[in-house]
């Protein structure tokens, strides 16, 4: 059946594509179609995209309500989920957006980008040791800074004005004002008004104030969990990138979202940067280096780095994921020692042990890998065994549970 986009009479203005609608959707849902949100939307997929699309281009779109809740790993962090259909929203803008800001960050911003990550930037940061080092002939220092509850004191009255000036400039397509406007929709939309609380308020204990939007100063902060927001605080930086690499000429500089990594292979120079970056980032982007994350020492030393420590010639992990792989490990060797694992039970074992491990592989881990499961994992081998590289986990093929019976010949 067709879907009637249009009401009798009404005259269509230049707008959203209704096809931008639909990219953004399939977009949205990978990895989504099992949450309640993502499931309700889809029940009628197309009237809602339909409904939406109109709302977009009739300017009277208005954002839902989020949840609000606490997560412990990697690291205890505030998460505002956006409802789904917002989520559609955040996809039709970043779509829109990435390809101008590809063009526009520089090669070394690592977050939030395809084909740069947490892997890539360690990659880079090594690649800057061993070309500072002339290949570890020479002395080559690392600086680390770090901003201060970054996420929660960006200036939004300062992205938007930077994003629409930025928008007006590069996007030359039909809908560029709907475009700002939505930004600006977006951007300015406070998730903390008629948020849901999952779980407990006592669960934001022990969070600094400087990493919830509840205690964010006024005008300031963008909500970890959306899409737009990691984007958006990319494009926030890139301002300072552009004056690390060019202004400053420094050669072996890289970001990943607000940790900073500079070479070079004198000390002083790099200590005579850190006023130099504190008094851009506090006067033109509201920002401070946070004091007690500054970071400076012989590359020789061993830096650690997104999550793992990089030496001459070689990368290990970091003690917080050996520790999480450990916690990890003991929680399934509980539920082995209680009762038989259901199948449920044995493919998150499996989904459990092998991200972990497919995450080591990366490193020079070998040794280590099959050290920790060697001796931590218990009671699972009756159930499941890994490979000789000790990359993989594999469930065991589990005999039939019914009698065999003979077969009579007559």
């Amino acid at each position: 059946m067709q879907l009637p986009l249009f009401e009798p009479g009404e005259v269509r203005q230049a707008g959203f594509e209704l096809s931008d609608l639909f990219e953004a959707y399939y977009s949205c849902r990978v990895n989504k179609r099992g949450t309640r949100n993502a499931l309700a939307f889809e029940i009628d997929f197309e009237t809602n995209l339909v409904t939406l699309w109109r709302e977009l281009n009739q300017g009277s779109y208005r954002p839902g309500r989020s949840v609000a809740f606490i997560v412990d790993k990697p690291v205890k962090r505030e998460i505002f989920a956006a409802d789904f259909r917002d989520r559609v929203v955040h996809h039709l803008i970043i779509n829109k957006l990435n390809p101008l800001f590809e063009a526009e960050f520089i090669y070394d911003s690592y977050a939030c980008r395809v084909g740069r990550g947490t892997l890539f930037g360690v990659r880079r940061l090594q690649r800057f040791i061993r070309s500072c080092s002339e290949n570890y002939t020479r002395d080559a220092y690392v600086l680390k800074l770090d901003i201060s509850g970054f996420f929660m004191h960006i200036n939004v009255e300062i992205l938007f004005a930077r994003l629409a000036c930025f928008i007006q400039d590069r996007y030359g397509a039909a809908d560029r004002a709907l475009l700002i406007e939505l930004c600006r929709v977006v951007l300015f939309n406070d998730v903390r008004d008629n948020c849901v609380i999952k779980g407990k308020r006592s669960d934001w204990d022990g969070l600094p104030a400087g990493k919830s939007l509840f205690g964010s100063p006024p005008g300031c902060g963008l909500p970890i969990g959306n899409l737009s927001s990691q984007v958006f605080a990319n494009f926030y930086l890139n301002s300072f990138d552009h004056y690390v690499k060019a202004e400053l000429g420094v050669r072996f500089y890289g970001r990943y979202v607000d940790d900073l990594v500079l070479v070079h292979p004198d000390r002083q120079y790099l200590a005579s940067l850190i006023p130099v970056l504190r008094s851009y980032l506090a006067e033109r982007l509201g920002l401070e280096i946070h004091p007690r994350k500054i970071y400076l020492q012989h590359h020789g030393k061993g830096v650690p780095y997104l999550g793992a420590v990089i030496k001459p010639g070689r990368v290990y992990v970091g003690k917080r994921t050996k520790g999480n792989f450990h916690a990890a490990i003991t929680t399934h060797n509980a539920v082995v020692a209680d009762h038989p694992p259901d199948q449920g039970e044995r493919d998150a074992f499996l989904a459990s042990m092998n991200s972990y491990l497919g995450f080591m592989k990366h490193y020079d881990t070998r040794r280590l890998r099959a050290a920790i499961v060697g001796k931590h994992v218990t009671g699972w081998w009756a159930y499941a065994h890994v490979n000789g590289g000790v990359e993989k986990f594999v469930l065991r093929r589990t005999p039939p549970l019914l009698p065999r019976v003979p077969i009579c010949h007559p």
